[in-house]
């Protein structure tokens, strides 16, 4: 398989919680994954984790059918106002990609403002 924008990908967003503010991210982050699940049929995987050792930390797992599903993921208006709600209910966000993506996908994340490390696949297979 040739990697690029028509490979799948995973993202990887880590975020810790304010003190005292975990209630209402986890709200925001209910409303947010269930506009994901009604609106994105590329979204192939969305789950949001809490780190076992640390109360306020959680990290975002997604997998993309492609760079059209990611492109598509930050153009909904719920991300949006979910990346907007973040930035007064957390600290540390932090995004790492897994996978190969095309220089457009590449640009938007970059366009984000958000700490970004993407990790290019030099082998492997994809199956979808």
């Amino acid at each position: 398989m040739s990697f690029g924008d028509e490979s799948p990908f995973i993202l990887l967003a880590r975020i810790e919680v304010k003190p005292g503010k975990v209630e209402e991210y986890l709200e925001l982050a209910a409303k947010t994954d269930a506009a994901v699940e009604a609106s994105e049929p590329g979204m192939l995987h969305h789950t949001f984790d809490q780190d076992p050792e640390n109360q306020l930390c959680f990290v975002w797992s997604e997998v993309y059918k492609n760079d059209d599903a990611f492109l598509a993921h930050l153009a909904n208006p719920s991300v949006r106002e979910y990346l907007q709600g973040h930035a007064e209910l957390g600290d540390n966000f932090t995004i790492e990609v897994y996978g190969t993506v095309g220089d457009k996908c590449k640009a938007a994340m970059e366009a984000t403002g958000l700490p970004l490390k993407i990790f290019e696949s030099r082998c492997g297979f994809s199956r979808v």
